[in-house]
């Protein structure tokens, strides 16, 4: 059976009430109770109740007219002669009420926005910062001028750069202190060596004065060895011009060409070579 646009296409007797009538139409258009539901925005125990002619759930007439408009014209009936007839069956309309504004209350409502706990804690830890960022540039500035204080004496060096162009003079003036120090270093009652390979590497190997063997290996590039011995200490250097050599504290030069096999001995007090 076919409905037409209004339920006023029916004899007065034969029309059916709005609640069928809205009914009828839905069935007619294809639709559930739930997609005309989620379409109007309408619940659905409201949607159901209208269908059965049950307008307890709608809260009074205006909130009932409100949702009969709305129901009708989502399944294409004419929402006028709808609600003009619940009107005629319900005592006729009373004075005009902004019956919209209510209706939209009774409408299914999106839930409340959750508070944005993030944008406030974004906010707060701003603040924080800015407090704390605004304390450290004020205390820098306080009356105590403790941090001015600091900030003076490490810029003094920067704003003074006369008094740093003597300094490179006072390493040649004291070249000869790092043999001294050596020297004052060694243990004068021992026979102290130590090798360090500077142009190369060397294999070397080194004796106590009983004979026994401290050390025998390769000595490669930029390491160093250091042997002691009470009375003397017997050396062997594979690559002699390889090696810098340092006897008793001081540097032993002239040491043999480059890949010759040279042996050395020891003695405490000045290097003396065997």
């Amino acid at each position: 059976m076919s409905i037409g646009n209004s339920p006023g296409n029916f004899p007065e007797d034969e029309r059916p009430s709005v609640g069928r009538a809205l009914q009828q139409a839905r069935i007619a258009a294809g639709l559930t109770v739930d997609e005309v539901s989620t379409t109007t925005r309408v619940r659905v125990p409201l949607v159901q109740g209208i269908e059965q002619d049950d307008y307890s759930r709608c809260g009074g007439d205006v909130y009932a007219r409100g949702h009969i408009r709305v129901l009708a014209r989502a399944v294409g009936l004419d929402a006028d002669a709808l609600v003009a007839q619940y009107d005629a069956e319900h005592g006729g309309r009373p004075e005009p009420t902004p019956a919209a504004p209510l209706f939209e209350a009774e409408r299914i409502r999106p839930e409340p926005r959750r508070p944005n706990w993030t944008a406030a804690m974004v906010a707060a830890i701003v603040a924080v910062v800015g407090f704390v960022g605004f304390t450290l540039f004020s205390g820098g500035t306080g009356d105590d001028g403790s941090t001015v204080a600091e900030e003076t004496t490490t810029a003094k060096p920067s704003t003074t750069p006369p008094s740093t162009k003597p300094a490179p003079t006072k390493p040649t003036d004291q070249k000869p202190e790092p043999s001294d120090s050596a020297i004052a270093g060694v243990p004068a009652d021992k026979v102290t060596v130590k090798l360090t390979a500077e142009g190369g590497q060397s294999w070397i190997s080194a004796q106590d004065h009983n004979g026994r063997l401290i050390h025998e290996g390769l000595l490669r590039q930029g390491d160093s060895k250091t042997f002691r011995d009470s009375k003397r200490i017997d050396l062997v250097l594979g690559n002699a011009q390889a090696i810098k050599l340092f006897v008793n504290g001081k540097e032993v030069k002239n040491l043999a060409a480059n890949g010759q096999v040279q042996r050395l001995s020891y003695t405490k007090g000045d290097p003396e070579a065997g």
